[in-house]
C-alpha cells in the first residue's frame, strides 16, 4: 500500500496537484513501483482531511496519465513499464528545472551565478 505518510500540504497548490506530483516523485524515487496499491479514496480522502471529489480528480488524472488503473469499486494499482518511468521523470525534471531557472532569471542572477549557487548547494547534506 502506497504510504501518505510523508505528503504535506501546501498552500498555494491545488491538492490534486499536490497528489499528483507526490506520485510521480515516488515513482521516480522508487518508493512506488509497478502493482502497488494506492489507499481506496474515501480513507485518502479521511487521512488528508480533504474533500473525497479533490482524491477523485487526483486519480482520475493518474488513469488517464496512465499510470493507475481503478475499476468500479476495486482497489487501484500502479501500472508502470520502464518507458512510463522515464516519461515521468524527464517531464518532472523538466518542468522543476524551468520554475527554477525562471524563478532565478526574475531575481536577476545571470546564468554563472545560478550555475555557482547550484554548485554550492549541490554537496550539501540535508
Amino acid at each position: 500500500m502506497i504510504s501518505f505518510d510523508q505528503f504535506i500540504l501546501e498552500d498555494g497548490v491545488p491538492i490534486y496537484l499536490q497528489i499528483l506530483i507526490y506520485i510521480k516523485r515516488g515513482i521516480i524515487a522508487g518508493v512506488i513501483g509497478n502493482n502497488d496499491e494506492l489507499p481506496s479514496r474515501r480513507v485518502l480522502s479521511a487521512l488528508l482531511g480533504v474533500n473525497p471529489n479533490t482524491i477523485q480528480k487526483a486519480y482520475r488524472l493518474l488513469e488517464e496519465e496512465g499510470l493507475i488503473q481503478s475499476h468500479s469499486g476495486a482497489k487501484s494499482y500502479m501500472v508502470l513499464s520502464r518507458d512510463t518511468v522515464e516519461r515521468v521523470r524527464g517531464e518532472l525534471l523538466e518542468n522543476d528545472a524551468r520554475s527554477i531557472v525562471s524563478a532565478m532569471r526574475q531575481m536577476g542572477l545571470s546564468k554563472v551565478e545560478a550555475v555557482n549557487l547550484i554548485e554550492k548547494y549541490w554537496g550539501e547534506e540535508e
